[in-house]
């Protein structure tokens, strides 16, 4: 099995600039005018161009103001305070302070395609710091 993560923007070129300019991804293939390959992670990223207003999953249409989703990116830094600089350089909305929990620091942002994002640097034992021993 693979995991392959799909995210549709508006702009194509806008996000191909985001993504690669605030996290360091590169292009490694072009699916015509509509989609992007972006590896650097580990999972590949595919930017898919798709209108606002179009329909997006059953019949809810996508927008790309800031939106609630269950489903969000988690990405992991080794200095927060540098991605995080990197990250708005690039045109992420800020939407908190950087906190730190016992596990590590973390701060919530947006693409500027309203997808949630958020950066975390873990400390100590990261996630084992909450977890219970099995």
């Amino acid at each position: 099995m693979d995991l392959l993560v799909n995210i549709d923007v508006p702009d194509l070129p806008r996000a191909v600039a985001f993504y690669t300019d605030a996290f360091g991804l590169k292009v490694t293939r072009r699916f015509g005018d509509g989609g992007v390959e972006l590896s650097g992670w580990p999972a590949k990223i595919y930017l898919l161009e798709k209108p606002e207003g179009s329909v997006g999953a059953g019949q809810d249409l996508r927008r790309y103001a800031r939106h609630w989703t269950p489903v969000h990116l988690d990405v992991v830094v080794a200095d927060i305070e540098a991605a995080f600089v990197q990250a708005v350089a690039a045109g992420a909305r800020p939407e908190s302070e950087i906190r730190t929990e016992t596990w590590g620091k973390i701060v919530v942002m947006a693409d500027p395609f309203g997808h949630g994002i958020c950066l975390i640097e873990f400390l100590n034992r990261g996630y084992d710091e909450i977890a219970p021993h099995l």
